[in-house]
């Protein structure tokens, strides 16, 4: 992924925030979600990832695997908590994020990510439940900017994510 946006000229920032995202959902599709194409166990089988840019410069990063017993929804753990907060860093990085369901037995979790990143961090988050951004029936969560975090103030991941991708 980090090669094929870095090919089409999407900035580095944007990229470091595509790949952390890309793996926020990853790990989130194979701790919770059922294989594609069979309804067995939680954690065996197959999941779908997909990034796309499109004309007005949004970056759609999206996984999707075959559902879960629950939706996903942001978590509120505690410090010392060694997970559960994945979502929220999502929340602060993508512009938007939401939840679809696609044909039988499909979920897919996308996150919008603008590929021109604006000048400086920070942002207001804010959910929005039963919109629809694309008729069909998706739940959103907007935000922008690591800021948007109590406790993430300032921080730039770019140097975490060097090695990924």
């Amino acid at each position: 992924m980090r090669e094929q946006l870095r090919g089409n000229g999407v900035s580095d920032a944007v990229v470091d925030d595509a790949v952390l995202i890309l793996s926020e959902l990853l790990s989130n599709a194979c701790r919770h979600g059922r294989p594609l194409g069979r309804h067995t166990d939680v954690g065996d089988g197959d999941i779908r990832a997909a990034w796309r840019v499109d004309t007005g410069g949004g970056l759609t990063v999206e996984v999707t695997d075959g559902g879960g017993p629950t939706r996903p929804v942001p978590a509120t753990p505690s410090v010392t908590a060694r997970g559960g907060r994945g979502l929220n860093i999502i929340s602060a990085l993508a512009q938007e994020w939401g939840v679809r369901d696609d044909a039988p037995g499909e979920v897919t979790v996308w996150a919008l990510v603008s590929s021109r990143k604006p000048p400086g961090i920070g942002g207001s988050g804010s959910a929005t439940n039963g919109s629809s951004r694309n008729g069909r029936g998706t739940n959103h969560v907007a935000g922008n900017g690591v800021g948007g975090l109590t406790g993430f103030e300032g921080l730039d991941f770019s140097d975490v994510l060097d090695d990924v991708g």
